[in-house]
């Protein structure tokens, strides 16, 4: 087979000096910083550049005169252990050596209060903190739609409420989660344990592009401005029907389901519509990323994976993680191949050569691969430009180059 690089345009807007920032943006808030323990919250997503802006928000916080200190606010990830959630954000570069403050991890959470939709819980440390300041990305999620999505709202409500908290929105069903989110998050925020949010926007090259401190009584009108700015940047493929789709690498590096919902179409949640585009017929996928630590949630939205990606599983996590979700379709074990170039090629007898791409992950979207009969399609797309140069596929021992 032959395939044909083509670019997209992506919008690109990387931050220069992530700490200035930080420090303009906090500033600007002219917040009374109570002196004694402030939580910092850090989640499981790869978010670019996320150790400099954690390590930047607590040398602004001491010097305000507080105490600050990180809390792994992930829901039921990495096992659902405080150990495991330790972990995971000392593999994104966070440690108490490179941060300069402590890391207190544990999945005990305090019960705040009650709303209609079910309890309110918050972790500990939070809630015994003088003050928190959230800090997440926002971006769309990949479980369902609505005025506020994946962002600080989410940070407070099941980030912050661990285990307990995800469990109580996951069981609600993805329709119901939007108002859920609304209704905790609004909560949380009266209770007055949250100091400020930190919202971060990245560009289409998974890049830090925008800062946003927001007072505890904005958030929930600021982070709905933020999603929609953030659809401005957001990487999707130029394509809304293809054949067969290849992803090299899945995994929590890239998404919470290992490929963006959002990016394949494919939610994964049984009797709950997939997006209407982009429709794709066969997804084939390579390797799970080594810093997803065998969580493959997300894996049961392939139709094929190769011997290697199956290996990489860890069925603890993400039996933990997918029972938190209840969406069990989502961890189901695909047809499992025998390498790379099998996988490939199998596919390729059965489905047919046309309308194929070949993508890296659902994050990076810049460079991607496609068969030579979507070449003129994508000639004249906005945005795309095509080598016109073939290129064929090489393996090494099974795998792709």
């Amino acid at each position: 087979m032959e395939f044909f690089k083509v670019h997209q345009d992506l919008v690109s807007n990387p931050l220069k000096d992530i700490r200035s920032e930080v420090f303009r943006q906090l500033n600007a808030l002219q917040l009374t910083v109570p002196a004694g323990d402030i939580a910092i919250t850090v989640g499981s997503r790869g978010i670019s550049n996320i150790p400099q802006i954690v390590r930047a928000c607590g040398e602004w916080l001491k010097e305000q005169g507080a105490s600050p200190f990180i809390v792994p606010a992930m829901g039921s990830h990495n096992g659902a252990t405080a150990q495991g959630q330790q972990a995971m954000v000392e593999s994104l570069g966070i440690t108490e050596t490179t941060m300069q403050m402590p890391i207190r991890s544990s999945m005990e959470v305090v019960q705040i209060g009650e709303v209609r939709t079910g309890p309110v819980f918050m972790d500990r440390y939070c809630h015994e903190a003088a003050g928190v300041l959230v800090v997440n990305r926002i971006k769309l999620h990949t479980c369902f739609s609505g005025p506020i999505q994946s962002g600080l709202t989410k940070m407070m409500v099941v980030g912050m409420g661990k285990i307990r908290s995800a469990q109580t929105l996951h069981s609600a069903g993805a329709a119901a989660m939007k108002d859920m989110l609304l209704e905790m998050g609004q909560f949380v925020l009266d209770s007055g344990r949250i100091l400020a949010g930190l919202g971060i926007l990245e560009d289409g090259f998974d890049q830090t592009a925008e800062l946003h401190a927001i007072r505890p009584s904005e958030i929930l009108q600021r982070e709905r401005e933020l999603l929609q700015h953030h659809r401005h940047y957001f990487p999707s493929l130029p394509l809304s029907d293809l054949n067969v789709l290849i992803v090299r690498s899945i995994g929590k590096t890239y998404s919470g389901t290992g490929m963006d919902t959002n990016v394949i179409g494919r939610r994964g949640i049984r009797d709950f519509e997939d997006l209407a585009r982009p429709r794709i017929r066969v997804i084939g996928a390579l390797e799970l990323s080594p810093s997803s630590q065998g969580n493959a949630l997300g894996v049961g939205n392939a139709d094929f994976i190769t011997q290697r990606l199956r290996d990489a599983i860890d069925e603890h996590k993400t039996l933990i993680n997918t029972l938190t979700t209840g969406d069990m379709d989502r961890a189901k074990i695909p047809a499992t191949l025998a390498t790379d170039e099998v996988l490939i090629k199998t596919v390729a007898e059965r489905y047919g050569t046309n309308r194929w791409a070949v993508i890296p992950n659902t994050l990076h979207l810049e460079e991607i691969l496609v068969s030579r009969d979507l070449c003129a399609e994508l000639a004249s797309a906005p945005g795309c430009r095509v080598d016109p140069t073939p290129i064929r596929l090489n393996y090494e021992h099974g795998r792709l180059l």
